[in-house]
């Protein structure tokens, strides 16, 4: 059994999907990366971290009449290969980043196709956490201060682009069971239960298969 892990959360907004990865993350040891794999794209290309932020889970239709130009903002050190942006030269860099990190140590990535990035690792457990679109409403109204109508808005845009980009470059289906090794529902046990029954099904696959 190797003592290397890599985890995958796909999440719905207001699922609580980030929430439940990084205490997974903390409970396994393993370093959280959702954001931050934004940051060391940018170091590794050399680009604006603005680029990329534009460009988070986005499919390349989305903004490919912002991104296809020839850069200006790099930084000594940038990779020559990408002398077009575009989404997908944004997406590339970001995969790279992702496997670069998966081979070195354990990992938990939160969205960005790392599933699929990484479908060649055997060490890997992909998730989708989920939840009904009522709940998730009242969470980010919450979370973010917003009325109704703009919560609902905001989750609706959100998966849309989530879906998007995720089926565009994994040519799988965002939120579909057989995309992944297991589909939860965060409302039926809450926030921290469901983070522990995952926690569980992690380590059984663990023993099992690694």
């Amino acid at each position: 059994m190797t003592d290397k892990l890599i985890i995958n959360i796909g999440r719905q907004l207001g699922s609580g999907g980030r929430e439940i990865g990084r205490k997974l993350a903390e409970d396994l040891n393993l370093r959280f990366l959702d954001k931050e794999l934004i940051t060391l794209a940018a170091e590794k290309s050399g680009l604006c971290s603005e680029f990329f932020e534009k460009a988070d889970e986005k499919p390349t239709n989305a903004f490919n009449t912002i991104f296809s130009m020839r850069f200006p903002f790099i930084n000594d050190g940038s990779i020559p290969g990408y002398n077009c942006l575009s989404n997908d030269a944004l997406f590339k860099v970001q995969s790279e980043v992702i496997r670069e990190l998966a081979e070195k140590e354990s990992c938990l990535f939160v969205g960005r196709c790392a599933d699929y990035v990484l479908r060649d690792f055997p060490q890997c457990i992909n998730i989708f956490i989920c939840a009904p679109k009522e709940i998730r409403i009242e969470r980010i109204m919450k979370q973010n201060s917003l009325d109704r109508q703009k919560a609902k808005e905001l989750i609706e845009k959100t998966d849309e682009k989530r879906a998007d980009y995720y089926n565009y470059y994994s040519s799988k289906t965002w939120g579909e069971a057989k995309s992944y090794h297991l589909c939860i529902d965060s409302s039926i046990m809450g926030i921290n239960e469901t983070e522990k029954f995952l926690l569980e099904f992690i380590n059984k696959q663990r023993r099992r298969n690694f």
